[in-house]
């Protein structure tokens, strides 16, 4: 006869599997919900400001349709250099203020922008074709800054953090767009699916008690990695020709990273001859920074001593 310890462990196990079963119908509905949410998340307000790093800063909204616009942070160097920086998904640019700082430190002119639905840029609705609308936020504002800010003749980096490393690479599939550089932190991944599925493993998209076990997650993980994408509308990877293989690429992957791991980085750069990688020692998902800071600003900066001349 079992002892009574355990079938206090194999009921909640059970009683768990039968709501998990009961709740299934709801699973699709709730997996599609997190494809959407996933790009139109609740908007993280900015948790810092330039000021905070002794950082000069221009506040700029940057027009991509009526009425609405991106914002961002214009903070003055070098006219002859400058980076732009992005953030992760359902951050804002505060997120980057760490990584202003060691760049304008250094001389370089930066710019931190929200990307729509994020931080203080308008929202945007939109169901389909979101990896152009995203990839479009990094082109108004690099037009912007080369345009209207009297950046016309500088060398400029887009420098990307995990979901805006993916909008800034599909940036450079737009006509008529270029940079010089462009750096990606924690991302992008080789194939997207098996990125999503972790980020939901890693609980940063929320799940209910009802459907966080089996057999409705396995439902809720497969509609949010096929939808998710299909929302996104781009063929990715993008092509290793053209200004991909043109345009020197950093790939920078922390070697705990849990969501985009080194080797789907990895996966990824082996398309682009003018690709570099580097994986960041003992380092999680968007940590690398924090984890080592002196040893991450010589790897940036190294690489874009080397791009930008």
């Amino acid at each position: 006869m079992p002892e009574p310890r355990q079938k206090s462990v194999r009921y909640p196990a059970l009683k768990s599997r039968v709501l998990s079963a009961a709740a299934l119908p709801l699973a699709p509905l709730y997996g599609a919900s997190l494809a959407y949410r996933a790009f139109h998340p609740r908007r993280a307000q900015d948790d810092g400001h330039p000021r905070d790093y002794g950082l000069p800063a221009t506040e700029l909204k940057i027009p991509f349709a009526a009425r609405k616009y991106v914002h961002a942070w214009l903070c003055p160097g070098s006219e002859q250099k400058v980076v732009v920086l992005g953030h992760s998904l359902g951050m804002s640019k505060a997120r980057s203020l760490g990584h202003a700082k060691f760049l304008h430190d250094a001389g370089y002119t930066v710019c931190l922008f929200d990307h729509r639905n994020h931080g203080a840029s308008s929202v945007d609705r939109a169901l389909l074709g979101l990896g152009d609308r995203f990839a479009s936020d990094v082109t108004a504002v690099v037009s912007h800054l080369r345009g209207s800010q009297g950046y016309g003749q500088a060398r400029l980096a887009v420098f990307g953090f995990s979901f805006s490393c993916f909008s800034s690479m599909w940036a450079l599939t737009h006509e008529g767009f270029a940079v010089d550089a462009l750096v990606c932190d924690s991302g992008p991944g080789h194939d997207v699916p098996p990125l999503l599925r972790k980020y939901l493993e890693a609980g940063m998209l929320p799940v209910p008690a009802l459907l966080s076990g089996e057999p409705s997650l396995s439902v809720v993980k497969g509609v949010l990695c096929s939808l998710a994408p299909a929302l996104v509308r781009a063929q990715w990877p993008p092509p290793a020709t053209g200004k991909f293989a043109e345009i020197p690429l950093l790939f920078m992957s922390g070697e705990r990273d849990a969501i985009v791991p080194p080797s789907s980085v990895d996966a990824l750069a082996e398309r682009y001859a003018q690709a570099e990688t580097h994986v960041l020692p003992n380092a999680e998902h968007l940590l690398g920074l924090e984890t080592d800071p002196e040893a991450y600003a010589n790897v940036v900066l190294d690489f874009l001593k080397r791009a930008l001349g």
